[in-house]
């Protein structure tokens, strides 16, 4: 028992009686060498021995003291690295040399040379002057003896003053960081960094008085607040969130430069132990200056709102001197119809007693004429063609919807008979009322000739006594567009009608008035659904994508003009949301106009006013509905997307414009079309296309050639397909037969004789389009633009202001006039769009680059030093886009004295 303890006991025996240095390292505390600030001490360390090194210095109250230690050592051991370890007061820092920084693909870059600020001391009032020791150990692993280099300063200036530019350099394994105190009297700062190169690539971080400071790439994005930079970089600080009312400002360089945007050299790709880049040196200045106060937000939202207020206003006394001046017209009885020639009518043409709900843009004449045979010699004389050729054109151009009644062929045959005998009409010298007298007769005909035939299984035609009865206006869903054209003649007289060479607003406002007005208004009631299932997921993405900046500092999240972003609440800037309330405050005034246009059509028509149902333009207000309300939401995504712009929501801010664009041309057509314009469910069937192409484009459209063949293929074939369709009048029926008809065409008039185009100014119009659409999509495959969502817009404008330009300029050659409020109107559009163009291309912020790269374009404030560049483009669109929908709204209001059948179509 007793040598079963001794042999226990032998290894302790063995450590007290063996030297120390024969078992391994001596367990004797390290002797502490008293050092001095601002000399260099060199020496060398391995396993058996280690410095440990002392600085004492005395810290006052109201003085901030901080220190610096530099180290370096020639190793390149990464087996043993020297292992500097710093104690003070509020904690312990420590790092390797070399000191190992990861970069792209795990690569690693190795430094010798390392420099870092400790965290700094400041005695309260009640403490008074108090004594700091600074220890630093030095110690290695090594068996071998390893050099180094040692150096502790005190930092003269390590607080940042307000106004006061600093410079400093930085590089990766020598991060600096400098404290700022808040005035008394600031609440805000925006710190301001700026360099004369780009590179190497740096972050900027703005972090809690907390010990340790996060100063190196792998943890600099642990705390605070945080950006990178090449040459410029902004953060806006609020005192409100940091108790203290001070922070640190951290800068910390990157060891590569593919954050930034650049790019690791090709020499030195794959993994391994790589120096080219050590000397990555930067040199940098930094100035804190104050930022806004409270009463600048008062002000801007004051600014915004009464601006666009006074919009309200001005349309308040418009309407209240055009109430007056129409009431003085009333009183003195000068308020008159034109008949289109330039003198005032004396009588209505149109009987009160008209049904209301039938034929409500077509004016009946009663003359009795010989027969059918003239009818048609005028019809046929007034299209350029014989009968027979009339039918076979149409036939050709639809070949489905024109059979053959059997007395078409009677009136074949006695045309063939009676061809010697008669005479052609002059086109030339051929008077509105003859022809629009000739058409009516047709159609009176046709009906005779139909209730003949109705013996042998012919349809008759429904007469104007069995149309709804007059009162039964409702938003009834059962009343469609098949309750009165389903009849094969109807259809065969519609293809007549609308490939007449001179078309007037009578032969394109032949359906019930109910009807086509119930037509429209699916337009208002689908783009508030639209909204509402849009914006709605749209509002909770925003507010995630600001959560997440808020909660982990990173702004490189976003894309911010940063030089003037002035944060509120958890918005980072709310100026950019502000400034969008015009849209919304203009949207709601358009809709209040088109409202009150609205009523006061509703009530001529209960007045059975003559003038209201067979003159001017045919009142349809769905789709300045839709347009109120497209501009409205346009505001509140555009607002949403600038909650946090970036690549991921930019389709956002640009999917009402689509729709926008696309309203607007379809309201334009439809001011002299209104019969055949397109469905409400086709309308945004295409822009939802639209939308999808873009969201493709925006993913795949930067470099992808194969998308931009295909995209400038679709592009140029709806061009044609939409010409086509245009220029028929919709009566080009697109099916498998579509191109057997087109070669037919194509050999008949362009190769068979050379003949003028029918419809010349439709012809031009379309051939200017289809060359405008054909050069966007040659620009887009041969330069493929970054910006897809915004050449996809800009395609949508160039057409939308074509057209617009083609609608006035056929306008004016009509010898129509421009009242004094549309020409205001299409004067301060022109006018405020190019101002609006002009701030539009100021590019402050751009999603297609790196965060950093898009701060070198950010600029500060220009309007009150609140609103920016861009701010002010969101101002001036939204009169802009309120304008432009004031023009289509009053461009044709010197017609409503004028009678459809004198009102050209073009």
């Amino acid at each position: 028992m007793s040598g079963f303890a001794l042999l226990c006991g032998l290894p302790w025996l063995l450590g007290v009686l063996l030297p120390a240095g024969a078992g391994g390292r001596s367990s004797r505390p390290t002797p502490t060498k008293a050092a001095d600030f601002d000399r260099v001490y060199a020496g060398t360390v391995n396993i058996n021995r280690e410095e440990l090194y002392s600085f004492n210095y005395t810290s006052k109250p109201g003085q901030v003291d901080a220190a610096r230690v530099y180290v370096k050592s020639d190793s390149e051991d990464l087996q043993y690295p020297i292992l500097f370890v710093v104690r003070q007061q509020k904690g312990v820092l420590s790092w390797q040399v070399p000191l190992i920084f990861r970069g792209l693909y795990q690569r690693t870059y190795n430094y010798q040379e390392v420099s870092r600020t400790l965290c700094p001391s400041e005695p309260t009032p009640e403490m008074g002057p108090s004594e700091q020791i600074i220890f630093v150990d030095v110690a290695s692993m090594a068996l071998f003896d390893i050099e180094y280099e040692l150096l502790v300063t005190r930092l003269k200036s390590f607080q940042l003053t307000t106004d006061k530019a600093f410079n400093f350099t930085a590089s990766p394994s020598q991060p600096q960081y400098f404290l700022y105190k808040f005035p008394p009297d600031v609440d805000s700062v925006i710190i301001k960094v700026v360099s004369e190169t780009v590179y190497p690539c740096s972050v900027v971080s703005v972090q809690d008085i907390v010990c340790p400071v996060y100063d190196l790439d792998h943890n600099v994005e642990f705390n605070g607040v945080y950006q990178s930079m090449t040459k410029q970089a902004a953060i806006t600080v609020q005192k409100k969130d940091f108790p203290g009312e001070q922070f640190f400002v951290v800068f910390v360089i990157k060891p590569e430069d593919y954050a930034c945007g650049g790019s690791v050299p090709s020499s030195i790709k794959g993994k391994g132990n790589h120096t080219w880049n050590l000397q990555r040196t930067k040199s940098l200045q930094v100035t804190i200056v104050p930022s806004i106060k409270e009463s600048d937000y008062v002000q801007a939202m004051l600014f915004s709102f009464l601006s666009f207020l006074s919009f309200y206003l001005g349309s308040l006394i418009v309407a209240f001197v055009h109430y007056v001046r129409v009431q003085r017209k009333t009183s003195a009885g000068r308020y008159s119809p034109d008949d289109g020639s330039g003198t005032v009518a004396t009588s209505h043409p149109i009987t009160t007693g008209t049904p209301e709900g039938n034929s409500y843009g077509a004016i009946d004449y009663l003359d009795n004429l010989e027969g059918p045979l003239k009818t048609l010699k005028q019809v046929s004389e007034l299209t350029s063609l014989s009968p027979a050729s009339s039918t076979t054109t149409i036939r050709m151009l639809n070949p489905h919807c024109c059979p053959e009644p059997a007395w078409a062929k009677s009136w074949h045959t006695a045309w063939a008979n009676t061809t010697q005998d008669t005479e052609k009409l002059d086109l030339q010298t051929l008077s509105a009322g003859q022809y629009s007298e000739a058409t009516a007769n047709t159609r009176q005909n046709a009906a005779a000739f139909t209730d003949e035939s109705s013996s042998s299984g012919g349809r008759q035609l429904s007469s104007p006594e069995r149309g709804p009865p007059h009162g039964s206006d409702t938003d009834s869903s059962v009343e469609e567009e098949s309750d009165f054209d389903t009849m094969p003649e109807i259809e065969s007289d519609k293809n007549v009608i609308r490939t007449k060479m001179f078309l007037y607003l009578s032969d394109l406002s032949r359906k019930d008035r109910r009807i086509v007005s119930k037509k429209y208004k699916i337009y208002f009631w689908n783009i508030i659904t639209i909204a509402v299932f849009y914006a709605l997921p749209v509002i909770q993405l925003v507010i995630t994508y600001q959560t997440v900046v808020n909660v982990t500092g990173n702004q490189d999240i976003c894309y911010y003009n940063f030089l003037c972003a002035h944060p509120l609440g958890v918005l980072s800037a709310f100026n950019n949301v502000l400034s969008n309330v015009g849209h919304v405050l203009l949207g709601c005034l358009f809709l209040l106009i088109v409202l009150r246009r609205d009523i006061l059509h509703r009530r001529s028509l209960e007045a059975k006013d003559p003038y209201t149902l067979e003159y001017g333009i045919p009142k349809h207000f769905g789709l300045f509905y839709a347009m109120g309300i497209a501009l409205m939401m346009e505001g509140v995504l555009s607002a949403c997307y600038h909650v946090c712009p970036n690549y991921s929501n930019f389709q956002f801010d640009t999917s009402f414009m689509y729709m926008i664009a696309g309203l607007c041309m379809l309201k334009l057509y439809q001011t002299r079309h209104p019969d055949i314009n397109a469905s409400a469910y086709s309308a945004y069937a295409s822009f939802a296309v639209v939308i999808c192409l873009a969201v493709v484009g925006v993913v795949f459209g930067k470099n992808k050639v194969w998308f931009w063949v295909i995209f400038s293929v679709i592009h140029i074939v709806a061009s044609l397909a939409l010409s086509t369709q245009i220029y028929y009048m919709g009566r080009f029926k697109i099916d498998f037969g579509i191109f057997r008809r087109v070669v037919m065409v194509l050999y008949t008039d362009c190769f068979q004789q050379c003949s003028r185009p029918m419809y010349m100014d439709r012809m031009v119009l379309l051939i200017v389009g289809n060359l405008v659409n054909w050069s966007f999509a040659v620009f887009g495959l041969v330069y493929r633009p970054r910006d897809f969502a915004s050449y996809m817009l800009g395609i949508f404008i160039c057409n939308l202001l074509l057209y617009l330009a083609f609608y006035i300029i056929m306008k004016l050659r009509s010898s129509e006039k421009l009242l004094p409020i549309p020409l205001f109107c299409i004067v301060a559009t022109a006018v405020v769009w190019a101002a609006a163009l002009y701030f539009f291309f100021q590019n402050l912020s751009s999603w297609e680059e790196t965060p950093a790269e898009s701060r070198e374009k950010n600029r500060p404030c220009i309007l009150l030093g609140f609103f920016d560049d861009h701010d002010v483009w969101h101002f001036l669109s939204a009169a802009a886009l309120f304008f432009s929908f004031l023009v289509l709204l009053t461009l044709d209001d010197d017609l409503d004295s004028v009678r459809r059948d004198k009102i050209p179509v073009f």
